[in-house]
């Protein structure tokens, strides 16, 4: 009897673990609700001139195929300008015979980048303001526009009547650490900005994906343009808020079925995008230090600690720890079901197998070090390397 008492304390703590984990595992995987929903659609009657504006930077691998997608669009009113920002590799070369092909490509080369402004702030600045367009449209050089994208989202822009329209676009993962880091990361960002508490006016939550931004032409001169945030450098971001504090329309809406996007091609790559994103987010919201000490303890015990749970478990059962022990053990084995049933899910829904969802505990593990390393890097002082340049504390 006096062995059983001993004991308890590890069942119940494992019974406190079950349920907050039942219901952790099930608050992160609620909160993402993307109601407004891009669908092919006829272009609006009568077509606004939109202008598309590219920013490009070393971006010879991409930005061909990314031109040309803007170029393939069915929609009937439209320019293309690409920021061409002083690349040294082969965009350069890329974009001038491409503009050879196409009369409705314009390329702008970029000048040097004036003191206290971010690198691409400067370049939609640039391209801003040769654009004539009644509505201009913000893409990544990442990211590949189906020929419907324009029609479609200027329509659901106008139906929706938002003044700034953004969409979150299907992510191409190619390689293992993508697939096993990216649904983690996406699943993080969703927690953080609910797009159904942006959507609504009444709430100050703001956010755009800079990977594709819809703006009417007035409203971005309304709010000082990219002038008025050109030392962000998460300008998508400092640009949503811009509008939606001015109490302008924000819409963020579904996508996938109009624009994909690589983001990264290497486990390298995607350490230093995303490390910099977190560490831009922390430092200029100190809040979410908190936020992400929350995240980063998530992710850690994600890594390190549901795996060794149910052995455990087992453990104790092999040292005499009877009906307790297999109490443990269903437990922990409860709390993984959940779990891969919810990482399944959410990998299918990003177009990767679910059997990826195995592997939550290593891309939790790689996602835990982004956000210490990012925390650090604010708390130290130290700051970020991007595209050559570096960013530092304020």
């Amino acid at each position: 009897m006096h062995h059983a008492t001993h004991i308890m304390p590890y069942f119940i703590l494992s019974t406190i673990f079950f349920l907050l984990g039942l219901a952790i595992i099930y608050w992160l995987h609620t909160q993402y609700h993307l109601d407004i929903v891009v669908e092919p659609a006829p272009p609006p009657s009568p077509a606004p001139l939109i202008s598309i504006c590219i920013p490009a930077r070393n971006e010879e691998s991409n930005i061909g195929k990314c031109v040309e997608s803007a170029l393939a669009q069915d929609y009937p009113n439209f320019e293309v300008i690409v920021l061409d920002d002083r690349s040294t590799d082969l965009t350069s070369e890329i974009l001038r015979q491409l503009a050879a092909q196409n009369d409705k490509l314009k390329i702008i080369h970029g000048s040097d980048l004036p003191s206290g402004w971010a690198g691409k702030p400067h370049a939609l600045y640039q391209a801003s303001a040769d654009a004539r367009g009644e509505w201009l449209c913000f893409i990544d050089a990442d990211t590949f526009i189906a020929p419907n994208a324009l029609s479609s989202c200027c329509a659901k822009a106008i139906e929706t009547e938002a003044d700034l329209f953004t969409i979150m676009t299907r992510q191409i993962m190619g390689t293992f650490w993508e697939k096993v880091v990216m649904p983690l990361v996406m699943t993080a960002l969703s927690v953080g900005f609910s797009p159904r508490k942006v959507n609504d006016p009444k709430r100050r939550d703001a956010v755009a994906n800079g990977q594709f931004i819809l703006i009417r032409r007035e409203v971005y001169n309304a709010i000082g343009g990219h002038e008025a945030i050109k030392d962000q450098i998460v300008e998508d971001k400092a640009i949503s808020e811009k509008v939606k504090w001015s109490g302008y329309r924000l819409i963020v809406a579904d996508g996938k079925q109009v624009a994909q996007t690589r983001m990264y091609t290497s486990l390298t790559s995607m350490w230093e995008g995303w490390t910099k994103n977190i560490y831009l987010g922390l430092r200029d919201h100190p809040s979410m230090l908190l936020l992400g000490a929350f995240g980063a303890t998530l992710a850690l015990i994600a890594a390190l600690f549901l795996p060794v749970w149910p052995l455990l478990g087992i453990l104790w059962y092999l040292n005499g720890g009877s009906w307790l022990a297999i109490g443990v053990i269903v437990k922990s084995l409860l709390v993984w079901s959940a779990l891969l049933f919810a990482r399944g899910l959410t990998a299918r829904g990003m177009g990767i197998p679910a059997w990826y969802a195995f592997t939550t505990p290593l891309g939790a593990g790689i996602f835990a070090a982004m956000m210490l390393t990012s925390a650090w890097k604010v708390l130290s002082g130290k700051g970020v390397t991007w595209k050559g340049r570096l960013y530092s504390p304020k």
